[in-house]
């Protein structure tokens, strides 16, 4: 292989490098254990580790799904060159790290997003209109359901006549028989992908074991273990509630965001082919677990004094949302922000404390255009710099 080439392999790997640290930096490697912290159910520096090691298994084992659909299933007709994947992994990067550093909510799946769509259009690539709508009813969709799912739950935990300890294990019961059905890497047969009712199945092989069966055993079970450490420790099995949840967001977090620092890298695998897919995904792994060791607690610290008013109960609210979107969004294979998963049920969760007092619509506003213009940013950033460098 010509060694510009080879440089040029390098650089795009580099700026995908770069581009997982600034997820793990951010709010993906920072929502996840905020509420926990605000909290005071964990600090902030072991919450940094936590997230980090959680964001690399998830990226590992639940990663494939949305870098597919980054590096593939965006533009057709193309496969984007080595130059075409370096704008669109730094303008993503660029983008995130501007907002990291003046504090505005710029979403990674906008900027990434955007960027593929403009630099693949310019090369000549065709639109593909079905995924795009998927993508676009997801992103519209998430604030509502994000936010009045957290709104339904935060209005629920504090009643009287719905003890916590039957309401937040129900939930834990709910999230139990989800995590049952999702899908891992080499759970399946062979080293494909499969659940772990699925797993059960096999293993037992009854033919009258069937996933419902599975899923209520799963999720009865986690439902009667909080039941009995709630009943038990009111206030310390809420705050293993939260810990539990934020592990899962994090996990979660990590199999959704990584595929937008390695999803471009793909088509350059098809002309290497001696680099397996696993072998992207650890390094996306790698860098998000990085990024949030070293660049996540200040943000940590930071969200957390959002979440310091709403308390384990609305942070739990919070996180259950988050956690059923951002699976949504893994199994669709779809590009999510997590930004805006987080803070919509942020915003749903508040409501329900405080009422329409507690929400801020000037600010919503302004968190909705930093969305919006993320991605026209990045599409004519994307665009336009294809139309300038050589290709």
């Amino acid at each position: 292989m010509d060694p510009s080439v080879i440089g040029l392999f390098l650089v795009a790997g580099l700026a995908s490098l770069f581009m997982a640290w600034v997820i793990g930096a951010g709010s993906s490697g920072a929502t996840p254990f905020a509420p926990a912290v605000g909290a005071n159910a964990i600090s902030t520096m072991r919450a940094a580790f936590i997230v980090g090691i959680f964001g690399f298994a998830g990226a590992v084992v639940q990663g494939a799904n949305v870098s597919e659909a980054v590096g593939r299933g965006l533009v057709g007709g193309i496969s984007l060159p080595v130059t075409g994947v370096i704008v669109v992994l730094a303008i993503g990067a660029g983008l995130m790290a501007v907002g990291i550093r003046t504090g505005y909510p710029i979403a990674t799946a906008f900027t990434v997003t955007g960027s593929v769509v403009g630099v693949g259009l310019a090369l000549g690539g065709s639109p593909v209109p079905s995924k795009y709508l998927q993508i676009g009813a997801v992103w519209l969709l998430t604030p509502f359901v994000g936010g009045g799912l957290a709104y339904a739950i935060a209005s629920v935990l504090p009643r009287a006549d719905v003890p916590e300890r039957y309401s937040v294990a129900a939930l834990a019961a709910l999230v139990g028989a989800v995590l049952a059905n999702v899908e891992f890497t080499y759970v399946g047969p062979g080293t494909t992908a499969g659940s772990f009712v699925g797993l059960a199945r096999r293993t037992v092989d009854f033919a009258m074991v069937g996933p419902v069966a599975v899923s209520g055993a799963v999720a009865l079970s986690i439902g009667v273990l909080v039941w009995w450490d709630i009943r038990r420790d009111t206030a310390g099995g809420l705050r293993r509630v939260l810990l539990a949840l934020g592990s899962l967001v994090a996990f979660s977090a990590g199999g959704s965001q990584v595929g937008l620092a390695v999803g471009p890298l793909l088509p350059l695998l098809d002309s290497v082919a001696a680099v397996p897919m696993a072998a992207v995904l650890v390094g996306g792994g790698f860098g998000i677990l990085v990024g949030s060791w070293t660049g996540a607690p200040r943000m940590i610290k930071s969200l957390a004094q959002d979440y310091s008013s709403l308390g384990p109960r609305r942070s739990i609210a919070a996180l259950v949302p988050s956690f059923l979107i951002a699976q949504l969004a893994v199994l669709l294979g779809v590009p999510v922000s997590f930004n805006e998963i987080v803070v919509s049920a942020i915003i749903g969760s508040g409501a329900a404390v405080g009422g329409s007092d507690a929400v801020s619509a000037r600010k919503i506003l302004v968190t909705v255009g930093a969305w919006a213009g993320s991605f026209v940013l990045a599409f004519a950033l994307g665009y336009g710099a294809i139309a300038v460098l050589p290709v």
